[in-house]
């Protein structure tokens, strides 16, 4: 079980530090108001992560697999990562400056990164592959036991992860020059608003 747990944990590392839109908001907010906020970001990110999993390693992500339900959470997904884009490129013609009321950046930080986990149709994708994986490791008939310890090793790694790349982030709004910032946030746009478009070109594939 141990080297199942640590599998997990590897997987779930691999799932969280691949770029995509979780990590620019993470760090649009981040550079913006600093550690809190890309922490908030990544927490957030938690609650889609938590939930796609459980579906998944209960087999109720092959029910969800449906246009029925991926359509309009394509559609929902779409339009977020485009606004959110179109926010990021603002921010790199206008640096932003830091909101004046620490508590109300960081739960908009929180709700932001909770959307963008739970709106994105590709963890449907993810989780029903998930099976897969875990015969890839030895595990071809997952017990309860076995999906709890595989969901405690891919939560784990996820939460560390969050003050990993949060930490990362602020380092970097320290360390780098206005200029990297507004490049930073030119990038940012730029990938969410190729992710949109992505997922906008998903949703026709569905229709």
């Amino acid at each position: 079980m141990l080297s199942f747990f640590i599998a997990a944990m590897l997987l779930g590392f691999v799932f969280n530090a691949a770029p995509g839109a979780v990590f620019s908001e993470t760090l649009r907010r981040g550079l913006r108001d600093g550690y809190r906020p890309a922490l908030m970001v990544q927490i957030g990110s938690l609650v889609g992560d938590a939930t796609w999993a459980a579906l998944g390693l209960t087999g109720l992500a092959l029910l969800l697999d449906s246009a029925t339900v991926r359509y309009p959470l394509t559609i929902a997904s779409a339009l977020y990562l485009a606004w959110l884009g179109l926010q990021s490129l603002r921010d790199a013609h206008r640096p932003p400056q830091p909101s004046p009321a620490d508590a109300g950046a960081t739960g908009g930080a929180f709700a932001s990164g909770a959307a963008l986990s739970l709106t994105n149709p590709q963890n449907i994708v993810y989780w029903a592959a998930m099976g897969g994986a875990m015969a890839a490791v030895g595990v071809a008939e997952p017990t309860p036991t076995h999906l709890a310890v595989f969901f405690g090793g891919f939560m784990l790694s996820s939460l560390l992860w969050c003050f990993i790349c949060a930490g990362l982030v602020d380092w970097f709004r320290r360390a780098a020059s206005t200029l990297w910032h507004r490049v930073t946030y030119l990038a940012c746009g730029l990938c969410l608003l190729a992710l949109s478009g992505m997922t906008a070109a998903e949703m026709m594939k569905i229709a």
